[in-house]
């Protein structure tokens, strides 16, 4: 499978356990695990780059273990436990030096020392953490968020108190208090500033170096959570996918909707835009992976892969985007959509099935039926 796991230029992580990498430049989808061991233990919960190389990938499971996958012998290497299954599902993974770094949804941020069985740095971020994000600059620093537990970030060098820690929102126009639920967030470039999706269909700009700790910038996006973001490779756009399949692309300098991308039929658990090639790539409940063009907003691939998808992660190469969507095979393939020629065969080919509608009476029939009914009655009048 080195050669096939060569070809993939984006990866999932599926519920069933399954890690999947799809080729857009042969159109094929393939699968990397042992199926005849699968369960619901083995979920996928998170993957991130084990090397700046991209040569490996570190995937992140439900029952607590890290496995190493390689590209380039097409196979996982190395399996180890960083947690038990009590300890709640990974929040987050991410590669610091030498050192994995772990965070789970109890709020348990763990630095690993490779050969090492024990955590050598242990930081606790508060319960319900949704999401644990990297800085791609600065690979030692940490954002941690979730249900109640607001936007926090770490210095894996100082990790006796949070660098920056934001403040509730201002409560409302009844003066009640603004609930948290900080969903995802991403780092802007070249900057200090962080930008968080809310399960309350709110978008946030944070700056560490404004004193108040608020929002320096709010937005709003449809009626339902959201549920993970992207930053545009220039940093200016954000693109937020929420519970319902609905994607939109929000400017983050005035904070309006800049467009909607369509297509897609259930919840958004994973999206990532590519960050040099303005092209995103989503996935969730409904099993399809898509890349949208965020030039033009259309559909440029759409795969079918059998499981739900919990989590994705392009390559930083440039992708072969040419060509129509793909649709997975039985045999592990994927084939091209847009079919319609054989599709309409197939409804032309099929008998058509009618329901046999009621004929009308007309009134001539309506009179002779009055006139049946009178001369009945009168005939059992005379009898009597």
């Amino acid at each position: 499978m080195a050669d096939t796991s060569q070809l993939c230029s984006v990866w999932l992580g599926s519920e069933t356990g399954i890690l999947k990498g799809v080729s857009l430049l042969k159109k094929q989808a393939f699968n990397f695990c042992n199926t005849r061991h699968l369960s619901r233990d083995q979920e996928v919960k998170a993957l991130c780059w084990g090397d700046e190389a991209e040569s490996e990938l570190l995937v992140g499971h439900v029952d607590g273990t890290v496995k190493t996958f390689s590209i380039e012998k097409g196979t996982f290497t190395e399996t180890r436990s960083c947690g038990a299954h009590g300890d709640g599902c990974y929040a987050g993974l991410a590669r610091s030096g030498d050192a994995l770094v772990t965070c789970t949804e109890q709020g348990m941020i763990k630095v690993w020392r490779d050969e090492s069985t024990e955590a050598v740095t242990e930081i606790n971020v508060g319960n319900n953490v949704c999401r644990m994000r990297q800085n791609p600059l600065h690979r030692n620093k940490m954002a941690t968020g979730g249900k109640e537990n607001g936007l926090k970030l770490w210095d894996l060098e100082k990790p006796e108190s949070p660098t920056f820690s934001a403040k509730n929102l201002r409560d409302d126009w009844l003066d009640l208090r603004r609930p948290h639920w900080l969903r995802d967030m991403a780092f802007i470039p070249g900057t200090e500033r962080v930008v968080t999706c809310t399960g309350y269909h709110q978008v946030h700009v944070f700056d560490p170096s404004s004193p108040t700790r608020r929002p320096v910038l709010e937005a709003e996006y449809g009626e339902y959570p959201l549920t993970a973001l992207s930053l545009s490779p220039d940093g200016n756009t954000v693109v937020v996918g929420n519970t319902h399949g609905q994607i939109a692309m929000l400017d983050l300098r005035k904070g309006l909707v800049r467009g909607v991308l369509k297509g897609l039929a259930g919840g958004v658990r994973s999206l990532q835009c590519h960050p040099t090639q303005n092209v995103m790539a989503s996935c969730g409940l409904d099993r399809f992976l898509r890349i949208h063009s965020l030039d033009d907003r259309k559909v440029q691939h759409r795969v079918y892969l059998k499981s739900r998808l919990n989590c994705l992660l392009l390559d930083s190469k440039d992708m072969e985007l040419g060509g129509a969507g793909g649709k997975e095979t039985e045999g592990g393939g994927v084939k091209v959509e847009g079919d319609e020629e054989e599709e309409d065969e197939v409804w032309a080919s099929m008998e058509t099935v009618t329901e046999k509608s009621k004929r009308k009476t007309t009134e001539g029939e309506k009179d002779g039926k009055k006139e049946e009914q009178v001369k009945k009655a009168k005939k059992n009048e005379g009898e009597d």
